[in-house]
């Protein structure tokens, strides 16, 4: 909830000095010129027939015309691919049940008929060169609400004002930025107290305008770690002090440098997301700081393109070692056998003392070659049967009692809090023992040496899917590893200790069978891992 009221007549009803404050926000052009001078963001502005008027600075970069060669002489159509606007205005006469003609009208019909529009088209660039781009678009109208013509803003946040003054008389420009449903215009005083908040804001963000407005700054619905972070850095890039909070969000801004960064917002229900954050400062015809506005976008789609992207690289990664790994493992597997063999049968074939302990002591560094070999090779070959399903509650009862001796050895406690009402899960039972050996020898190493030794397992079930926890009271993961623990062979345990593919088995054990395995970033002190496995 809002926390910062910094209007004292608020709770008294509408507060006029607010809104007037406002509105000289708004008739000094200071907005205006904030939006258009942004180079983080395009404005393409069109006639009713779709015939460019504006053409700012972040079109010319993008699209590599000057406005000159484009204002007054084509539509945003002459620069589209040709075949995605038959293939949109095709789209949209299925969709709408009406006919639309290839062209501009395919571009700019639902806004024509007041319907907000994003979509993804591929610019063609003046050298030929193509990209794409995510366009909004949305109707510019006069005072009695007839179209004027249309307004396509890109996702390239630079900008610069190449504006036609009688629409922006009109207001009709302003209008449309500040109703667009698909961007977040925040616009604040100089001291950085929300002033307005558009319907992007809203959107994104799940507050209205009144709950934030003379109330909060945009400080107060970022990560306050992330903004902690930005004032430290900002501080050592600058070489001056910057105060965590709205400064350190339009520090630079403040001192006439252009600024865009990525931020996680706080949406009203606590849920977060990424943002990409464009800051300008708004400055009076004296050039001085009356505001700030701040232009955002969600971020999450290509967070999300990258996470899989960075998955996909790690599959094929994991692919390729794969079959290196398997190849390494059968060479070592069969003669491995044999020296075991050899050995057993010298050690009972001994009979002094000392011989006898050096024998054992060989076996036991060979049992730990196999198994290395072991793992290596469930690492190349995983239980993949779709059919195999195991008691979770027996699973867990047998994996303790293997490890019973272990523990008992070491002092360490283990607390077992599953429901009695767990289905059976889709995985066999050796896989799903298997990763829990790995997981509990890991929070045993993670834990040891501490005055008291805690392992806590516990499960729910929830939408068709069984959580299991193994969590412990140790030191937990920094940051700096946690996105190397998966890896194959990376540990961070001393030479001899660990072979730095348990947890890459488990991971691959849980896949084949439509499962996952990760860490559970959120716990506030020691390491949790959590499996997530498909009931029966």
């Amino acid at each position: 909830m809002p926390k910062k009221n910094c209007n004292p007549t608020a709770s008294s009803g509408i507060d006029f000095n607010e809104i007037s404050r406002q509105e000289a926000l708004l008739k000094t052009g200071a907005l205006q010129n904030a939006i258009f001078n942004s180079p983080h963001f395009s404005y393409i502005a069109t006639d009713s027939k779709g015939v460019i008027q504006i053409f700012n600075v972040g079109a010319e970069r993008m699209l590599g015309y000057t406005a000159i060669e484009v204002m007054n002489k084509i539509t945003p159509a002459d620069i589209s691919d040709p075949e995605e606007v038959v293939a949109r205005a095709a789209a949209l006469s299925l969709e709408l049940d009406t006919p639309i003609t290839p062209g501009f009208e395919a571009l700019v019909f639902k806004a024509s008929r007041g319907i907000e529009d994003i979509y993804e088209l591929t610019y063609i660039r003046k050298d030929g060169s193509r990209f794409p781009a995510v366009v909004s678009v949305t109707a510019l109208r006069d005072k009695k609400n007839a179209i004027i013509g249309y307004l396509l803003i890109g996702t390239d946040n630079t900008a610069r004002k190449l504006a036609e003054e009688a629409l922006l008389k009109a207001g009709a420009l302003q209008k449309a930025i500040f109703d667009s449903a698909n961007f977040s215009s925040i616009a604040t005083d100089a001291k950085g107290v929300i002033q307005i908040f558009n319907v992007g804001a809203e959107r994104m963000l799940g507050y209205a305008a009144s709950d934030v407005m003379n109330k909060i700054t945009p400080a107060d619905i970022s990560d306050p770690e992330e903004v902690v972070a930005r004032a430290a850095a900002l501080s050592l890039e600058l070489d001056t002090p910057i105060t965590p909070g709205f400064e350190a969000l339009v520090f630079k801004a403040s001192r006439g440098i252009e600024d865009i960064y990525e931020l996680t917002y706080i949406r009203k229900d606590g849920s977060r997301f990424p943002a990409v954050v464009s800051v300008t400062a708004l400055r009076d015809e004296k050039n001085a700081i009356i505001g700030y506005l701040l232009i955002g976008t969600d971020n999450s789609a290509r967070k999300l393109a990258e996470e899989a992207r960075e998955r996909m690289i790690q599959i094929e990664k994991l692919s390729s070692l794969g079959t290196m790994v398997g190849g390494v493992a059968h060479e070592i597997n069969n003669p491995l056998m044999g020296v075991i063999n050899y050995v057993e049968y010298a050690r009972d074939k001994a009979v002094d003392a000392k011989s006898i302990e050096v024998l054992n002591n060989a076996l036991h560094e060979i049992d730990r070659i196999r198994i290395i070999v072991q793992h290596m090779l469930v690492f190349v070959r995983a239980d993949s049967d779709q059919r195999a399903m195991c008691d979770v509650h027996d699973s867990v009862k047998r994996t303790v009692d293997l490890l019973e001796g272990e523990f008992r050895k070491n002092a360490l406690q283990l607390q077992v809090d599953l429901p009695v009402d767990l289905p059976q899960v889709k995985c066999s039972a050796g896989s799903l023992q298997q990763v829990l050996v790995n997981l509990l020898l890991n929070a045993r190493d993670a834990i040891a040496g501490q005055t008291e030794q805690h392992i806590t397992i516990s499960g729910q079930h929830q939408n068709g899917e069984i959580i299991l926890s193994v969590c412990d009271n140790g030191p937990g993961i920094g940051d700096d590893i946690r996105k190397k623990i998966f890896d194959p062979f990376f540990t961070t345990k001393p030479i001899g200790k660990g072979t730095g593919l348990g947890l890459a088995v488990s991971r691959q054990l849980l896949e084949e069978v439509g499962g996952s395995l990760s860490y559970n970033a959120t716990q506030i002190s020691g390491a949790c891992f959590q499996l997530f496995l498909k009931a029966a």
